[in-house]
C-alpha cells in the first residue's frame, strides 16, 4: 500500500512552510522508507527554492512516487508536482507556471543583482519543465513569460502531466457486448460469442469509435438473429416462439422478441402433440394418439352424439384442446389473409401513375451509368409464411 503525503494549503502555510516544507517531506519520506509514495498537491505555491528542494527529494527517493495535481498546482507547487515518476492530474484541475517574483527594495546596484539572480532562478525552473514535458527551452520561456495557465487535457498535450483522472466508469467493447448476451436467449448468446470471439483480448480496446461500431454491429446482429431464428407454434393456449425443433429441453417464448419464458402448463398443438413446459423449457413431448386424432370427416367442431357417449372424459377433453388449437391457427390465417386484402384495396386504390413509379428493377448492364439506388420489387401482396398458412391454402385450393 502506498504511502500518502498531502501538500494542501492552509490559510497560514503553502509551498515552503509548515507541513508544505521541504523539512517536512523529508521526514515523510523517510517514514516512508522506500515504500512506494502518493504525493497529493492543491496549492498556491510560494518558496522556489523549496519546491526545487522537494523536486530533489521527491526524484532521489528510492521507491516509486507519484505525484497527483488534485486541484492546483500553481507557481511553486508545479515545480513539485514534476517530481514524480509519474505524474496524474485530475480532469478539473489546472496547472500554471509563471516568471518567479522576489519582492525586495534597495538602490539600482542590489535591484540589478536581484534581477540577475531571478533569471538564474527561471532557467533552473524552465529546464525542470523541459525535463519533463521535452520541450525546448524556447517553448517552455515564452510559456512561462506568458503566466500559462494548463488544464488537464492541455497539460497532457504538451507533455507536463503523464495521465488524466477519470472518475466515470470505463467502457470497453468486451464490457458491452457481455451486457448485449447476458440478457438474450442461449441460441443468441452462443451464436454471437462464435461470431465476435469474446474471450479475444482485442476486444478489450479503449476506443470510443470502435465501442461505437460494436454497438450499432451488436444491434444489426441482433435483429437479424430475431428474424431468421424465431420460428412460431400455435397451441391451445396461444403462440410459442422458440428458435429450434419442438423436442425435449428446447427454450420456448411467448414474445417474438425471446425475452419471455412461456408460463409452466400442458400445451396442446394443432396436430395433437402435448407440451409440458415448465419453467420456460419444454420438459416432455406427447405424441398425438392416432386412433384418437380426429379424422378428415370430422372437421367440424360438433361431434356425434354416439361418439360423444361412447367417449371417454380424457379423450374429449384432448379433442377440445386440439379444436382450441385449431382454432388459433385459424385466426391467425384469417388475420394474416385480413392483411393481405387490406394491402390489395390499398394497390387497387392507386392510380396508374403511382403504380408505374412503383416499378423499379435491380438489372444494370455492365458499363452502365444508371442509378444505383434501384430497388427490388415487393414480395406478392399475399404469401402465407407459416406451415400452418400455407396448409390451410392448399387444402383451400384442392377442395
Amino acid at each position: 500500500m502506498s504511502y500518502k503525503i498531502y501538500l494542501y494549503d492552509t490559510e497560514t502555510d503553502c509551498i515552503g512552510s509548515g507541513n508544505l516544507s521541504s523539512a517536512y517531506i523529508q521526514t515523510q519520506l523517510e517514514a516512508a522508507a522506500g515504500a512506494d509514495v502518493e504525493v497529493h498537491i492543491s496549492s498556491v505555491g510560494g518558496s522556489a527554492f523549496d519546491a526545487i528542494a522537494i523536486y530533489d527529494l521527491l526524484k532521489k527517493y528510492p521507491g516509486k512516487v507519484t505525484t497527483y495535481i488534485d486541484a492546483l498546482a500553481a507557481s511553486a507547487a508545479s515545480v513539485v508536482a514534476m517530481g514524480g515518476g509519474q505524474i496524474i492530474m485530475s480532469k478539473y484541475a489546472l496547472l500554471m507556471i509563471h516568471k518567479p517574483m522576489v519582492g525586495t527594495g534597495g538602490n539600482a546596484d542590489e535591484l540589478l543583482k536581484d534581477v540577475q539572480m531571478l533569471n538564474v532562478v527561471q532557467e533552473r525552473l524552465a529546464q525542470i519543465y523541459m525535463d519533463k514535458s521535452g520541450l525546448d527551452g524556447v517553448t517552455v520561456n515564452s510559456l512561462i513569460n506568458s503566466v500559462t495557465w494548463m488544464t488537464a487535457d492541455q497539460a497532457l498535450e504538451l507533455g507536463f502531466i503523464d495521465q488524466i483522472e477519470d472518475y466515470g466508469t470505463e467502457i470497453t467493447n468486451s464490457a458491452l457486448i457481455k451486457n448485449y448476451t447476458s440478457t438474450a436467449p442461449a441460441i443468441y448468446q452462443r451464436c454471437i460469442n462464435k461470431i465476435l470471439n469474446i474471450n479475444n483480448n482485442s476486444m478489450n480496446i479503449e476506443n470510443k469509435e470502435l465501442i461505437e461500431k460494436t454497438t450499432s454491429v451488436l444491434d444489426k446482429i441482433m435483429n437479424f438473429f430475431k428474424k431468421v431464428v424465431n420460428k412460431q407454434t400455435i397451441t391451445d393456449k396461444g403462440t410459442l416462439h422458440h428458435t429450434g425443433q419442438i423436442e425435449e429441453g428446447a427454450e420456448v417464448y411467448q414474445d417474438e422478441d425471446m425475452t419471455t419464458p412461456a408460463i409452466s402448463d400442458i400445451y396442446t398443438c394443432a396436430d395433437g402433440k402435448q407440451l409440458d413446459i415448465k419453467h420456460g423449457k419444454i420438459n416432455s413431448v406427447a405424441p398425438a394418439d392416432p386412433e384418437k386424432a380426429p379424422e378428415a370427416e370430422d372437421e367440424d367442431d360438433d361431434l356425434p352424439e354416439s361418439k360423444l357417449k361412447s367417449a371417454q372424459p380424457t379423450d374429449v377433453q384432448n379433442r377440445i384442446q386440439q379444436l382450441k388449437a385449431r382454432l388459433h391457427a385459424q385466426n391467425a390465417l384469417l388475420t394474416e389473409a385480413r392483411t393481405a386484402l387490406e394491402e390489395a384495396n390499398n394497390r387497387l386504390q392507386k392510380t396508374r401513375t403511382e403504380v408505374k413509379n412503383e416499378i423499379k428493377s435491380t438489372f444494370m448492364p455492365e458499363g452502365s451509368k444508371r442509378s444505383s439506388k434501384a430497388h427490388t420489387e415487393p414480395a406478392p401482396f399475399f404469401a402465407p409464411q407459416t406451415e400452418i398458412a400455407k396448409n390451410a391454402v392448399k387444402k383451400a385450393i384442392a377442395s
